[in-house]
């Protein structure tokens, strides 16, 4: 009996008192604990869980439904064009026709030539642009169209060595070049 007094007299006076004897105390208590749940349980089936993947996907929405997602927008609306005046198409394609044109010529030709199918902003732009510097030579494809409001498309041309991108606007019903931006394939 004096083993066992002595034992305890240790366990609660010295090691009990330290931090390793709490941390240890505090081990033997959680792996008993989980020990105790585990013989409780019985065997696992590695079947259940969430171990295995699902043979199909999970949705969560109804795909009959259609799009309500933040990010869905309305059809684009149709350009309008005021009557007598040149389609979103047809100023696109006249602009890139003298947009094109600049190699060989004089740099006020150019401008001028570009002037009437340009907005005032586009046309301060390309002040003392150099016409030499047209990366490409001739179209290559047909002119793809991309409205995004009645006023505004953005029209792509494929050329001889990249794309064309134009920005149109319409504030009146008159389409006019805003922004050219080039894209190298």
């Amino acid at each position: 009996m004096s083993t066992m007094r002595r034992a305890l007299e240790f366990l609660f006076t010295r090691a009990l008192r330290s931090r390793l004897g709490v941390a240890v105390v505090i081990a033997v208590l959680v792996f008993g604990v989980i020990g105790a749940a585990r013989l409780v349980s019985g065997p696992v089936d590695p079947s259940t869980g969430l171990s295995n993947r699902p043979r199909e996907p999970i949705s969560t929405v109804n795909p009959e439904a259609g799009d309500d997602g933040v990010l869905s927008s309305p059809a684009a609306a149709r350009p309008k064009t005021r009557p007598g005046e040149l389609t979103p198409e047809r100023a696109a394609s006249r602009f890139t026709t003298a947009w094109l044109a600049g190699p060989g010529s004089s740099g006020d030709d150019w401008q001028a030539r570009l002037r009437p199918l340009s907005t005032p902003a586009l046309t301060e732009k390309l002040t003392g642009a150099d016409p030499e510097s047209v990366p490409a030579r001739r179209v290559t494809g047909q002119v793809t169209l991309r409205p995004r409001t009645e006023s505004f498309v953005e029209v792509l041309i494929p050329l001889d060595n990249g794309r064309l991108r134009l920005e149109l606007v319409a504030p009146e019903g008159r389409w006019l070049v805003d922004a050219v931006d080039w894209e190298r394939q």
